[in-house]
């Protein structure tokens, strides 16, 4: 047992995390590959994601916390959350954050770009791990759509740090290899945050993790998710997986028992 729960929930909410972080290898491999999906799909999967997180947070995970510590106090961890997320934000240069649009550049300053970037999405990335940790520990079926929508939105952003960086050195294996390597401060982000968390753990610290969480998620959705899925040109189509999102969401939490 760990802080009350058993070793394969706590194995499990990391794995799906680990996960999740990871998939940023997928953009990786996308650069490799010279493949690229088109506008519509991204818009589409980017705002399924983006609806997925705004409905889970504020429908599920905030009202738990809410229940555990008390309306204001829940409300405030939540805008904790989006407080704390947002200055993370704030502290990436916009020339290298990587939900910025990347703009054309010398081919002498691709590798730095690239590096950059990688640091930039390890420093989002690590409250995104925390996040995806506290949910899976909370209800490990209703963080499986939390864990997928992260992986989504993680694959444009391992485009982000393997593009520049295949360019530069002309080496694409290697710019997989730390487009991956960029995700990893997700399950890292998780493993701290709960062993910082640990020597507190009870109800009242599960309340607060819970509403700060679902304010770390939803600034994710209208900052990083959102704007990422119109810059495509295809708003409409970020609309409707929304939309989308929203109701596989309210239809899976409905029927689940």
């Amino acid at each position: 047992m760990v802080a009350g729960y058993g070793w394969e929930t706590v194995a499990l909410a990391f794995a799906m995390t680990m996960l999740a972080g990871l998939s940023t290898g997928i953009g990786g491999l996308i650069v490799a590959l010279k493949s690229s999906p088109s506008h519509r799909f991204l818009a589409s999967s980017l705002g399924f994601s983006s609806g997925v997180m705004v409905y889970i947070s504020l429908v599920e995970i905030l009202p738990k916390g809410i229940a555990e510590v008390g309306e204001a106090p829940g409300v405030a961890a939540f805008f904790v959350g989006v407080a704390l997320i947002a200055v993370i934000d704030r502290l990436v240069p916009e020339d290298v954050n990587p939900h910025e649009p990347l703009e054309a550049q010398q081919s002498s300053r691709l590798a730095k770009a690239g590096l950059l970037t990688a640091v930039a999405i390890a420093a989002h990335n690590f409250p995104e791990g925390f996040a995806t940790f506290m949910a899976a520990l909370a209800d490990p079926v209703l963080a499986a759509p939390i864990a997928v929508a992260i992986a989504i939105h993680n694959i444009p952003e391992g485009i982000a740090v393997a593009a520049p960086l295949r360019e530069a050195t002309g080496r694409k294996w290697r710019a997989a290899g730390w487009a991956t390597f960029s995700g990893l401060a997700e399950p890292l982000g998780a493993l701290i945050g709960f062993l910082l968390l640990l020597p507190f753990m009870g109800p009242s610290t599960l309340g607060y993790s819970y509403a700060a969480v679902a304010g770390i998620m939803v600034f994710i959705s209208f900052d990083k998710l959102l704007p990422s899925a119109f810059r495509t040109g295809h708003h409409h189509h970020g609309i409707y997986g929304v939309i989308a999102g929203m109701g596989v969401m309210a239809v899976s939490l409905i029927l689940m028992p």
